[in-house]
């Protein structure tokens, strides 16, 4: 079916399952979550009987309010925390993490947060929406992997983190990925092509989602962790927020003819978090195994993939040492 075919017919045909798998007695974080689908997702978490649902959310406030209407809307109280998590700062990344290590127990990490800009900023040591949607995502799930791994082996059965991917992972040409070093050339203003930012970011994260689930595989550490990444489809959030006035005419056209609603959006995110032994180290599509690009299957992408793991394990080596 042509790539056009499919997304259309994606987008209006396919039928995403209401989320029906318990999860009694868990823990479980959801990044991005004061609003659209992250919001959903952990909706449905504590609907299902999770026994904690932490909110990770830049603004507390914004995130009071979510945990107020989840309480209002499942009829479940005590369930719902909020901590900060700002992933534009290494700083707040670090806190959260050390606060979640302390948790009883850890059963999945749902790593939605994302952003999607279209000025150049450099933040940290790269431009924001690499900071945000590959290096502080990558920072926070290596981080509390072992957490994950000692509350599988606690509990006998497996932990899960799964990624908030994208179809635009198809839709890159990365010519970006033919510098000396990925990273320094994304981190440079001037050339940089900040349309197809957004782009790149879910593409570099595709490949590090892969590499580190091929790491899980091999690792002989204790403790059963799932790792996928999904494509939640074209959702009506506020993520395209700071597009142009044109653009965003754009944007509200496609949302008003093909967009999913955040609640069908939060369905993904439950069932990438489900962690089906067939999803670890895959791309999930309308609920299901899908097919990640050619170019991440290819030859090249493959070689692609190892250059840009060894870049960030330097990268988060010198932001957190031993990490690796």
């Amino acid at each position: 079916m042509p790539p056009v075919r499919a997304f259309v017919n994606s987008q209006l045909c396919a039928k995403l399952p209401i989320p029906a798998h318990s999860f009694a007695n868990q823990t479980i974080i959801v990044t991005g979550s004061n609003i659209g689908m992250g919001l959903e997702a952990a909706r449905h978490f504590v609907r299902l009987s999770a026994a904690k649902v932490i909110l990770a959310v830049r603004t507390i406030s914004k995130g009071l309010t979510a945990k107020a209407s989840i309480e209002d809307s499942t009829g479940r109280q005590g369930v719902v925390e909020v901590w900060e998590l700002d992933q534009s700062s290494y700083a707040s990344v670090q806190a959260f993490a050390e606060k979640a290590k302390a948790l009883e127990r850890l059963d999945i990490l749902v790593l939605n947060a994302g952003m999607y800009v279209f000025e150049f900023k450099k933040v940290e040591e790269d431009e924001e929406t690499i900071t945000v949607n590959v290096v502080s995502t990558m920072l926070l799930a290596l981080t509390l992997l072992p957490k994950l791994r000692e509350t599988a082996a606690k509990t006998g059965g497996k932990s899960v983190l799964t990624f908030t991917g994208s179809f635009v992972h198809k839709d890159t040409s990365f010519p970006e990925r033919k510098a000396p070093n990925i990273f320094e050339g994304l981190a440079k203003a001037k050339g940089a092509r900040m349309s197809d930012r957004y782009n790149v970011s879910k593409l570099i994260e595709t490949f590090c989602v892969r590499e580190l689930a091929d790491k899980i595989t091999e690792s002989k550490s204790e403790g059963k962790v799932v790792a996928n990444i999904l494509n939640p489809g074209f959702v009506d959030t506020a993520i395209m927020r700071n597009s142009s006035f044109l653009f965003s005419i754009y944007v509200l056209t496609m949302k008003k003819l093909l967009s999913r609603t955040t609640e069908e959006g939060g369905r993904t995110l439950v069932h990438g978090a489900e962690g089906g032994d067939e999803t670890h180290g895959q791309y999930l599509d309308d609920c299901k195994v899908g097919r990640y690009s050619g170019f991440v299957l290819s030859e090249e992408g493959m070689e692609t993939q190892k250059r840009l793991w060894s870049e960030l394990s330097e990268k988060l080596e010198r932001i957190q040492p031993g990490i690796m």
